[in-house]
């Protein structure tokens, strides 16, 4: 039998070879660091760790995708290498991490090029890295071409201290409402969005409460006489 590869397999996305970018580590379920582990699994110790760039080729539509996106940028007179910081593919899907500075002309390049015609943007979500030293908040952008049936995400981190990206909204109205909701839960501010306010907690709500350093708290609920503690003032198992 030949050892030369198939058109299938010549076709599947690669994966990134190295370990990644290991930013921390975190004790217990939830990384409570101050001793408060009420889950039981206090010796638990995870690495947190971000995928690294995958080298070429991507494998699958990703290569023409990135070609593509490359060509376009030079032609509006932008160096792809300052505008896309690096591109990741893992567990078979592209993620393409751009700068904040330069997410407005990404957005709109992949929308109106004839060869990417992402034209749906389903949303945007964030995440939050405390261990991610200057660029704490990520905000993932995922995007559809029903032109060419193809998906991409898009990437861009910001620090804490300055935890403000443009707004997508002009190029994808979708992103009005999710956009407003990663503000509200992880205070991302969005740059030129149209009525940037909360959409869930109420306007005078302090903080961000799906930030991994926002207090647990708690509402004091009565149960057959016994009350229940907030969940930092439980027993520990530790």
């Amino acid at each position: 039998m030949s050892d030369e590869p198939t058109r299938d397999q010549e076709s599947l996305p690669a994966q990134s070879t190295d370990t990644g970018e290991v930013i921390g580590h975190r004790r217990g379920m939830f990384g409570a660091t101050n001793g408060a582990d009420t889950s039981g699994y206090g010796g638990l110790v995870r690495t947190v760790r971000l995928p690294g760039p995958t080298q070429r080729p991507y494998g699958s539509y990703f290569d023409e995708v990135a070609d593509e996106l490359e060509g376009a940028l030079e032609e509006q007179e932008l160096d792809p290498a300052q505008v896309i910081e690096k591109t990741v593919v893992d567990r078979g899907e592209v993620t393409f991490h751009i700068a904040r500075e330069h997410l407005l002309a990404v957005c709109r390049t992949l929308r109106d090029d004839p060869a990417l015609r992402f034209e749906y943007c389903t949303g945007v979500s964030a995440v939050h890295f405390l261990e991610d030293t200057g660029r704490e908040l990520h905000a993932v952008y995922h995007l559809r071409s029903l032109t060419h049936n193809r998906i991409i995400r898009l990437e861009v981190s910001a620090p804490d201290a300055d935890p403000h990206v443009p707004s997508v909204v002009e190029v994808y109205p979708t992103n009005d409402w999710h956009e407003r909701e990663a503000y509200d839960f992880f205070g991302l501010v969005f740059d030129g969005h149209p009525a940037l306010t909360r959409i869930m907690m109420p306007d005078d709500w302090q903080g961000y409460p799906q930030r991994k350093d926002y207090p647990l708290g708690g509402i004091p609920v009565e149960y057959k006489g016994a009350q229940i503690p907030a969940p930092d003032q439980r027993r520990s198992y530790t």
